[in-house]
């Protein structure tokens, strides 16, 4: 099993006027560290809105820096919002591959529909239209990073021309796909797509060895790959998936504080249960009358990687042992001291054994699936995706309504280029006239 970290950058009211620019380099600090101890991935989400829940809201700009201070550990979005609204699917695709360029390849492409009010309502997206969204917009911004050019496509959300859309990503045909999976039926349909399942698990390992089984017996039966590479592999986050690591449970817990509980409660506050009034609402001060109300809203020892390396290692060993190929541990508010202790601790004490068994398990698992593989990719369907029109170009001036030009700047502009230039030359000549 790999272990991971999961970052979404809550910031607790009240704010400072540092605190969100401490929030991202306090965060560069920890992935920097996170490498050296040798992590597996660092998977970053895309919110918007969600005011001290998820400050994360550019993933792709926070994964460029990290890719600048690590040298092994990958980069996951996770995930970042498919729905065209938000991110259309050609940005998408320059984006991702862009980064991993700048990582030399360490792009984990976690997709996801989204599921908030905040969210959905404020880029207009109707809920019922989100699924088939995801699904053209995956579908276009793939064949974007693998065609050359790309060749089209109409659809009911997304509709673009031929276009070649640069650059390709380093990882060929393209980073591992993912998707948030927030229920079984989504996990099931990962399976399907022969994608991965970022599959949230609430419920602790025992439940999860279920819902593994069952995504590797989908995927066997009826798996039929959507995307050029598949990737089967189903990873594991909860609200339960915390991490405080002290030397002792007691000082985990006093470095962890009430923070543990924030992820879940963020969640029933921007998901189901809460009224938010933008710039208003206090949900920090929400969540802390909660747990007075109910301390054990606040997680500890047994619900998350919290207290001490012997703790967390048997708190591991259960997850591990439910079969699922990756773990990603949550990063808890306004913690960053006792995160970076956290991290030191899981490279030095922790994480070694983990990687060990993960090296020959992947090599074990690649054994096990090579004729499951097979199966499922003879189930691939045939590309409909339009041939390329070579007769096809663009050029000239954009034009609006009624064939008027609607982008007279151009012209202006190389207009005012030409008068540069002439008067250049006309310098220049009066120059060489009075030098002779």
């Amino acid at each position: 099993m790999k272990i991971s970290l999961f970052y979404e950058f809550p910031l607790p009211r009240p704010w400072s006027e540092d605190d969100e620019h401490q929030l991202f380099q306090h965060g560069l600090d920890e992935v920097e560290l996170a490498d050296k101890a040798g992590f597996s991935t660092v998977w970053l989400t895309e919110h918007h809105f969600l005011e001290e829940y998820c400050h994360s809201t550019a993933p792709e700009m926070f994964l460029a820096a990290a890719s600048q201070r690590t040298e092994n550990i990958r980069l996951g979005f996770g995930v970042m919002h498919l729905p065209p609204p938000i991110n259309h699917p050609a940005r998408i695709a320059e984006r991702v591959a862009t980064l991993d360029h700048l990582s030399n390849g360490r792009v984990e492409f976690g997709t996801g529909e989204g599921s908030s009010v905040a969210e959905l309502g404020g880029f207009n997206i109707d809920p019922a239209d989100k699924r088939t969204q995801w699904e053209e917009s995956l579908e276009v911004a793939i064949r974007c990073m693998v065609e050359e050019p790309f060749s089209g496509f109409k659809g009911e959300h997304v509709e673009m021309p031929a276009r070649n859309v640069i650059p390709k990503p380093l990882q060929k045909p393209h980073p591992p796909v993912w998707v948030a999976c927030t229920r079984p039926s989504s996990v099931q349909m990962a399976a399907q797509k022969a994608i991965g399942a970022l599959s949230f698990a609430y419920t602790g390992p025992e439940a999860l060895k279920e819902r593994v089984a069952g995504y590797y017996k989908e995927f066997e039966e009826q798996g039929a790959p959507v995307t050029p590479a598949i990737n089967p592999n189903i990873l594991a986050i909860g609200g339960d998936l915390s991490m405080m690591v002290a030397r002792t449970d007691e000082e985990a817990l006093k470095r962890l504080g009430i923070g543990g509980g924030f992820f879940s409660f963020g969640i029933m506050h921007y998901y189901l249960t809460g009224m938010h009034t933008p710039g208003r609402t206090k949900v920090w001060e929400r969540y802390e009358q909660a747990v007075a109300d109910d301390p054990t809203l606040a997680y500890g020892p047994g619900r998350g990687a919290i207290g001490s390396p012997e703790t967390v290692r048997e708190f591991l060993r259960g997850y591990e042992a439910s079969g699922v190929d990756e773990i990603i541990l949550l990063l808890n508010p306004r913690s960053h001291e006792g995160t970076m202790e956290s991290i030191e601790i899981m490279g030095k004490e922790i994480l070694p054994e983990f990687i060990e068994r993960d090296e020959k398990a992947v090599k074990d698992k690649a054994e096990r699936l090579e004729p499951v593989v097979e199966k499922v990719e003879s189930r691939r369907q045939g590309s409909d995706a339009p041939l390329f029109d070579e007769t096809y170009a663009f050029g000239g001036l954009p034009t609006g309504r009624g064939g008027k030009f609607t982008a007279g700047e151009i012209p202006e502009a190389m207009a005012e280029i030409n008068e540069g230039r002439v008067k250049a030359a006309q310098a220049e000549k009066a120059a060489r006239e009075a030098a002779g």
